[in-house]
């Protein structure tokens, strides 16, 4: 158990046999699935329909918990209740969630998307951040952050999540190149190529390790 916050993203798609089997089977199935949805645990769970948005995928959980065990029992529990076992895992997205080091004073509208009324819809917005995006001047990143940020606060009820996860390169990758040092001597060597348009920066300013940090106990050892 860590102090730190898990979400997941969960879309799952519903096989077509399912809807051939009788109406009272698929009452049934459904009511048990639901209630492995809202059964009380540490976490907390929100189910949105995604039927005609996404061909192939009919629904997403969004999940969120203090450890990763937690998130991979509601998940497991979920798929072997009822409808669960006619469903298909489509997509699934793991983070951990970390302030913005471009927030100073964060407002009610960040982190906010578990408090208060459930939202009646969600964006799940998967992005990655370029090697150019970083070779920028740390005050040249943190103007554009500054004006993404404004016109944001100008629709205060589009509140928002940021977690922080690893994609497709990190698992082709491995996690042996997380190393500070390793990037230590990158930053380095760049810095020697002239690389940098302004000062060179730090290994913090490029990486965070804390997802590494908080999941080393859940991953699995080489």
């Amino acid at each position: 158990m860590t102090d730190s916050l898990f979400v997941h993203a969960l879309a799952l798609g519903l096989e077509g046999t399912w809807r051939r089997i009788s109406q009272e089977e698929r009452c049934q199935s459904a009511a048990e699935f639901a209630a492995a949805v809202a059964a009380e645990s540490e976490v907390t769970t929100f189910s949105y329909s995604m039927v005609g948005l996404q061909a192939g995928t009919d629904l997403l959980l969004w999940s969120l918990a203090s450890s990763l065990d937690a998130l991979e029992e509601r998940s497991a529990s979920v798929l072997r209740a009822g409808m669960g076992k006619w469903m298909t895992v489509k997509e699934s997205f793991l983070g951990i969630i970390q302030p913005s080091q471009y927030v100073k004073k964060p407002t009610p509208q960040e982190q906010s998307l578990f408090t208060g009324e459930r939202s009646r819809y969600l964006i799940v917005y998967p992005f990655t951040k370029s090697t150019d995006w970083y070779l920028l001047a740390r005050e040249a990143r943190q103007g554009i952050m500054n004006e993404h940020m404004r016109v944001g606060h100008d629709f205060p009820e589009v509140r928002q999540l940021l977690a922080y996860s690893f994609g497709d390169a990190a698992r082709v990758g491995g996690w042996g190149t997380m190393d500070p040092a390793i990037w230590q001597d990158q930053i380095a060597l760049y810095s020697e190529l002239g690389q940098f348009t302004a000062k060179t920066p730090k290994v913090g300013d490029v990486i965070t390790l804390d997802i590494l940090k908080a999941t080393q106990a859940a991953r699995l050892k080489a």
